[in-house]
């Protein structure tokens, strides 16, 4: 890629120390060239950030080269084990080869970046990934992709039009079993699907109250807040528990039910594809700082007559069964089942549906960057997936049915319903 061979002329200028580490390092008895290996950013260096950093920093094909995040001391944290971790390759007592900013525009200015990923909390999800494909990046985005039905649409038309390939981080797309469960369905292995139970972790009821107060010299609050509207700095709100404040996240109804969503509609394309009626009931908390749901069940029925049922559930036992008229297939992070017992050992024929056949996320999103093609959860199934989150969070929030239609991605003759597909940015943000 040009842009890869581009910072290679220049490094040395750039840094004292040497700045692209040398191929021997990596492994692999240094058959990957510099000009071969992939510059990387991450924009978000929290809990996913620091996961998908780390595992670059441990590809052959990667180096990381910058990372963004507007609290000190993570972005400070990461690049002092980056620049350890490289010195350590080298077997030199130190190396100064990765930047890190508050700004993520910084970052993307960088032509040495050829892929960006982005862990940012997911009111900045649009914007982050819009900017970097306009940027001409490469991009892996955590999901779900977009805090809103909106922002979705504008990702795909910008994604489109700039031709970037960009892998939303579905990552059970990559997993076997999941794979083999929605084969199985997609080949009438257990007959005509008739109900599809899809259950997952409840959300955070018990967020404490929190005094406003100035934010510490450490966070870059007005860029942590980015987008969302302006509410005083507290104590709770940035870290782990923005999942669960609406202004960053519609909720663990979309946020972490989004894995299994998106595995029900890879097995039943219909919930992405038919309208769908869609009515259910929430919980939200009465008190403290948190204000989306944590506790939900909801159902979908589509064009097709395919009922599905969408709950949380306490118990532990989250996963997607898909029943038929012949059988059922139940799947999940732990394992598959199925009844009968015989599917699990069912070998496709070359004539029946095969679906994308990949065994790591990372790696299927680095090889579709090679081959400029869409890897496993390209920018639409990462909408479509979470459309249907936002769907179930509004007929929750308004109680009672909704209509939806994927032709003209709206709810039908609903005008309250349709005004939660979009929110205002804060200025002087926008897409």
């Amino acid at each position: 890629m040009s842009t890869r061979r581009s910072f290679l002329t220049k490094a040395t200028a750039a840094v004292a120390a040497p700045y692209f580490i040398p191929s021997s390092a990596f492994g692999g008895g240094g058959k990957t060239a510099p000009s071969d290996r992939f510059g990387v950013g991450v924009i978000g260096v929290g809990g996913r950030g620091t996961d998908h950093a780390r595992t670059c920093l441990g590809r052959g094909d990667t180096q990381l080269l910058a990372v963004c995040d507007p609290q000190q001391a993570k972005r400070e944290g990461m690049k002092q084990t980056a620049e350890k971790h490289y010195a350590n390759k080298t077997n030199q007592g130190a190396y100064k080869g990765c930047g890190a900013y508050s700004d993520f525009r910084e970052l993307l200015a960088r032509d040495d970046l050829d892929v960006i990923f982005i862990a940012s909390p997911e009111n900045w999800h649009a914007l982050h990934l819009v900017s970097a494909v306009r940027a001409g990046k490469d991009v892996y985005s955590e999901k779900a992709m977009t805090l809103t039905h909106g922002e979705g649409l504008a990702v795909i038309d910008t994604v489109r039009r700039y031709g970037r390939i960009v892998q939303i981080g579905m990552q059970q797309r990559s997993w076997g079993i999941f794979r083999q469960a929605c084969e199985l369905v997609q080949n009438g292995y257990i007959g005509k699907l008739h109900t599809v139970h899809i259950s997952v972790p409840g959300g955070n009821s018990n967020l404490p109250n929190a005094a406003p107060k100035d934010p510490p010299p450490t966070i870059d609050y007005n860029m942590w807040l980015g987008p969302a509207p302006y509410t005083p700095y507290n104590d709770v709100k940035c870290s782990f528990n923005w999942y669960f404040m609406s202004d960053y996240c519609v909720g663990w109804i979309q946020s972490w039910g989004i894995h299994y969503l998106d595995v029900a509609q890879w097995g039943a394309p219909s919930l992405c594809t038919k309208p769908l009626q869609i009515e259910g009931t929430a919980k939200f908390p009465t008190t403290g700082v948190g204000n989306v749901s944590y506790s939900w069940k909801v159902t979908m029925d589509s064009a097709d007559g395919i009922h599905f049922v969408y709950t949380d559930d306490t118990q532990g036992k989250h996963g997607v069964r898909f029943e038929g008229d012949k059988g059922w297939v139940f799947v999940h992070r732990g394992g598959i089942t199925a009844e009968p017992a015989s599917l699990l050992k069912v070998k496709l024929r070359p004539d029946e549906i095969h679906l994308y056949e990949a065994y790591d996320h990372h790696t299927c999103f680095f090889d579709s960057v090679r081959a400029r093609k869409d890897p496993s959860c390209p920018v639409e199934v990462g909408h479509s997936g979470n459309a249907i989150a936002i769907a179930c969070d509004v007929a929750t929030r308004l109680g009672r049915k909704v209509e939806w239609d994927w032709a003209t991605q709206r709810f039908t003759k609903d005008d309250e319903a349709n005004r939660f597909l979009t929110r205002p940015f804060r200025a002087p943000w926008s897409l």
